[in-house]
Parts: structure tokens; C-alpha cells; sequence
């Protein structure tokens, strides 16, 4: 089931892009897909494959970052909770705590 949902999502990358996704989406399917967009798959192959495809677990370890500004943008009730049904105003209140996060990030290392 997520392969079929994750195709529309990796219909148009770019050449050369990376997709790091987790174990879920180790399907042949979208392994191909990609391929044929000219990028590359970084996925970590299930322990039942025979032929496991390359990986890295240093460029996986990358993911972590995405996932932890998914948490922190998860603090902000607004976004959390989808309070704004209009999808442009959802997505300007995304961005403002984007921004906010980035503010705070960079304040604190200065």
C-alpha cells in the first residue's frame, strides 16, 4: 500500500536527485522509478531480499535531519492540528514556523 501512494509522490524528480526513505518503501516498483528518472534510491533493503540493492548508511543517517524538523514543526499547534482548511493559508502558517525554527536554530549557535 505505501508503494502505490509513494509513486504519484516521485513522479517528476530531478536528475541526479537522492531519495532516502525507510525500510517501507524498499519495493521494486519504486526502486524503478526512480531509476528511470536518472536519480538514485537510498533506501534500506528488507532483511528478506536476496539481492540487496546498494546503501549507505551514512547518507541514511541525513534522513534523521528531516525527521527531526518534522517533530519540531509538530510543536506548533496550528500546524499540528491543521486548524487553517484552506491550503495556501495551511501552507503559510507552515512556512512561519519554518522560519522560526530556522530563526532559533541560528540564533543559538551564533
Amino acid at each position: 500500500m505505501t508503494a502505490i501512494r509513494a509513486l504519484p509522490l516521485l513522479a517528476r524528480l530531478p536528475p541526479k536527485a537522492m531519495v532516502l526513505a525507510d525500510r517501507a518503501y524498499d519495493a521494486d516498483a519504486i526502486r524503478d522509478l526512480i531509476a528511470r528518472q536518472d536519480a538514485f534510491a537510498n533506501i534500506p533493503p528488507m532483511p528478506h531480499r536476496r539481492r540487496r540493492p546498494a546503501f549507505s548508511k551514512h547518507l541514511y543517517r541525513r534522513r534523521n535531519l528531516v525527521e527531526r524538523f518534522f517533530n519540531k514543526l509538530k510543536n506548533f499547534r496550528a500546524v499540528a492540528t491543521r486548524y487553517e482548511k484552506d491550503p495556501r493559508n495551511y501552507m503559510a502558517g507552515v512556512k512561519l514556523a519554518s522560519a522560526r525554527i530556522w530563526i532559533r536554530f541560528n540564533a543559538s549557535a551564533a
